[in-house]
């Protein structure tokens, strides 16, 4: 066996038939698709419109003056809608991606105060500024995908499903910045005063 025919990977080989290049590895044929890789649903694979052009980052809008301060902004060519349904699953995963992969920078808030900007790291724009949250969703899944700044790509990392998921759970932590309790449900408020009390016992202890 240890003598049988066989070609080693990039090492030049003796021609065969009609192909004289020399090449052991052969290049794919003209139009083949890997299996699950033919992504024909381009705003659920790049978060933009099919067609339109997009802008990677945000543009003053054109009834305002960029030099006017709190212009309103505008992101051109990124899908509004989620491709795909946000369910209470959905966003637990959302947040158990985030917890692994964003929190490190953006912390567990989206505040940007993650653990390695303590230690010294670019510190990101927290998710509650203005322009962030007039960011369409497709915006967030460009940027994740494709990486921005000193943040890095997280294609190859993070499932374009997951990826869709963890920009619902940025949403949910958008809400949350400014929410009030007239926004909890009335049959949770009464769950939120009782963790409240909670917690508060417990701070009196710590202080005792």
């Amino acid at each position: 066996m240890h003598d049988q025919p066989k070609y080693r990977p990039l090492r030049p080989v003796d021609s065969f038939g009609a192909i004289k290049d020399e090449r052991s590895a052969r290049p794919l044929v003209e139009g083949t698709v890997a299996r699950d890789q033919l992504r024909q649903d381009v705003e659920f694979y790049t978060g933009k419109v099919a067609g339109a052009a997009s802008t990677a980052a945000p543009q003053p809008a054109a009834s305002l003056q960029s030099s006017t301060p709190g212009a309103q902004q505008t992101y051109q060519g990124f899908v509004t809608e989620f491709p795909i349904a946000i369910t209470p699953a959905g966003l637990d995963r959302g947040q158990e991606r985030f917890n692994i992969y964003c929190s490190l920078c953006h912390g567990s808030t989206g505040e940007g105060n993650g653990m390695i900007v303590r230690r010294g790291f670019r510190r990101p724009p927290s998710y509650d500024e203005e322009r962030l949250r007039q960011a369409p969703p497709g915006y967030f899944f460009d940027v994740i995908t494709n990486g921005f700044g000193t943040m890095p790509d997280y294609a190859s990392q993070i499932s374009p499903e997951d990826r869709w998921k963890i920009v619902a759970y940025i949403r949910a932590l958008q809400l949350s910045a400014r929410a009030t309790v007239a926004d909890v449900p009335a049959d949770q408020r009464g769950r939120l005063s009782n963790d409240a009390k909670k917690q508060d016992g417990e701070a009196r202890g710590e202080h005792r």
